[in-house]
């Protein structure tokens, strides 16, 4: 089976679970040697079970503790990367902070300024951070390098809390502008927008809530949809938008680990 990623260096910053986890799998899937970072270190949802994973499909994984609301330790990870592999070909910012108490409803004046910083700080500026220091790499891996930012449809609507949707709307915008000014230097960048994704936190909340999870999206099948873009013929014509998960799956035929295409995202407009 021809690895499509073979020989290609991938970050996926937050990988110990959830799109993370799925989306450093899909890319391991087709060959690609993939460092992944996260703040738990060992256990079932961990640095170390994610590596094994990826080693598992035939990647080759690398892991690296890093919390990504401290500007050095963004820094140190691609120092290291640097050195061990001179380039970064896809940087997948998907890390993202659910606050220490979740806020899914109510106004903004009733939940901590702390949900602003969780939010906003490791939700947009750690992006910002990341690609600032990946660039470089980036830039020595070639033409059709891809910068890949896990948004959501918080973005262009109003999901949870008013902080949530502006990180959100702010990572498109970075998004859009990041793109026309690596143009010339042939490299891309894409928003992407999951639906309701089964993540091990919305699983374990749903039945805590008594409220079965349907016609979600699986991580995996997120982080294939990763790897659809990366490879796919028009992705400099692509760059700077926004991209929906269930575009993509029903475009190039990409299926989760049951089979199934994406199930669509009942709000949308």
């Amino acid at each position: 089976m021809n690895k499509r990623l073979k020989d290609k260096i991938c970050v996926v910053t937050g990988a110990t679970r959830g799109i993370g986890r799925g989306t450093a799998i899909a890319l391991a899937e087709e060959g690609a040697t993939v460092y992944v970072t996260g703040r738990t270190e060992t256990g079932p949802l961990s640095i170390e079970s994610c590596v094994k994973s990826i080693n598992e499909v035939g990647g080759e994984g690398h892991g690296v503790v890093v919390d990504h609301s401290i500007d050095a330790e963004i820094e140190n990870l691609f120092k290291r990367i640097g050195q061990e592999q001179g380039k970064i070909d896809i940087l997948v910012n998907n890390v993202f902070k659910i606050p220490d108490e979740p806020v899914w409803a109510g106004g903004f004046w009733e939940h901590p300024i702390q949900v602003w910083d969780d939010q906003v700080g490791v939700g947009l500026r750690a992006h910002y951070v990341a690609s600032w220091h990946a660039a470089p790499l980036i830039f020595n891996s070639g033409s059709g390098g891809l910068i890949m930012n896990i948004s959501s449809p918080g973005g262009i609507s109003y999901h949870f809390s008013s902080s949530y949707g502006t990180g959100k709307a702010g990572l498109d915008r970075l998004t859009a502008d990041m793109a026309v000014e690596l143009k010339e230097k042939e490299v891309n960048t894409i928003s992407l927008y999951p639906g309701a994704v089964s993540t091990e936190f919305v699983l374990e909340n749903a039945a805590k809530m008594g409220n079965p999870v349907e016609n979600a999206q699986t991580p995996l099948l997120v982080g294939r949809s990763v790897v659809a873009l990366a490879v796919a013929e028009d992705l400099s014509e692509r760059s700077g938008s926004i991209q929906w998960v269930e575009d993509i799956s029903k475009e190039f035929d990409i299926r989760d680990e049951h089979g199934n295409l994406a199930a669509p995202y009942p709000i949308r407009d």
